[in-house]
């Protein structure tokens, strides 16, 4: 007897996107290529219904998701024009994909590595007095919250957002910001089941100030490694190098709670 076997399809089922995300896609394609302007009018709802023949609670849709990435905005008359993306928006969106993809401190360790030696590296060659001055009131705040983990933890991400800022870099600014988005959460765990965790981060701050105030690039790079891999050792004494950060926050948050 035979039997027919099952035949493994050659193509997979078309995913069509919604109307309103082809709406969204072709206006942002016109700004991502340059055609559209920061800045120049896209026109009013009605004239995107009539230009792409669909309802207008589509093209609501359409313009929502545009808004919500920074892409367009709306005049005092309703009217619709480009923009740049806002720094923030971005970031958000994608942190998001990092928390979505579950990724491992150790991941965050190893790119962080990268990108913060390239933002001391900058901010010794090229950080104004103002930023400087920015980074001085950053450490005097963080000294003063020494004792207060999530405080601690705001002024930490808040510190190296200042000094890649001072790299005066914009590329390395929004390549390095999605991924900083989980500092803050690492550096609240750390603070809290490490005694020493917060002074060492505050030492570590001001020698870093020092090194941009020298124009002393060797002890900038120096003391930033220094600095990751204090950061790292003190996660390994509280969590797992290799599961979500985002699980493990989670779960300490939870803990707090009960406490």
């Amino acid at each position: 007897m035979e039997f027919d076997l099952p035949v493994a399809p050659l193509f997979r089922p078309i995913d069509v996107a919604p109307a309103y995300q082809k709406v969204a896609d072709a206006i942002e394609r016109e700004i991502v290529n340059g055609r559209i302007k920061p800045g120049d009018p896209i026109g009013t709802e009605h004239d995107l219904v009539r230009q792409f023949g669909v309802n207008r609670s589509t093209i609501r849709e359409g313009i929502r998701v545009l808004e919500e990435g920074g892409l367009i905005r709306r005049d005092s008359s309703r009217r619709l024009h480009a923009c740049l993306p806002r720094y923030s928006k971005l970031a958000s969106r994608l942190s998001r994909a990092l928390v979505l993809h579950e990724v491992t401190f150790r991941e965050l360790y190893e790119a962080s590595m990268t990108l913060e030696v390239a933002s001391i590296e900058g901010a010794v060659e090229r950080a104004t007095e103002e930023n400087i001055a920015e980074l001085a009131g950053n450490l005097a705040r963080s000294e003063a919250v020494v004792g207060d983990a999530a405080m601690l933890a705001e002024c930490d991400a808040e510190f190296h957002v200042l000094v890649a800022k001072a790299s005066q870099n914009r590329v390395l600014q929004l390549a390095r910001e999605p991924a900083a988005q989980l500092f803050y959460p690492t550096t609240e765990m750390i603070v809290t089941g490490v005694a020493e965790g917060g002074p060492r981060l505050v030492a570590a701050h001001r020698h870093l100030i020092d090194a941009i105030r020298r124009r002393d690039r060797e002890a900038g790079v120096l003391w930033t490694r220094r600095h990751l891999q204090d950061w790292r050792r003190g996660f390994e004494k509280i969590a797992s190098l290799d599961r979500s950060v985002e699980h493990m926050y989670m779960e300490h948050a939870l803990a707090a709670r009960r406490r």
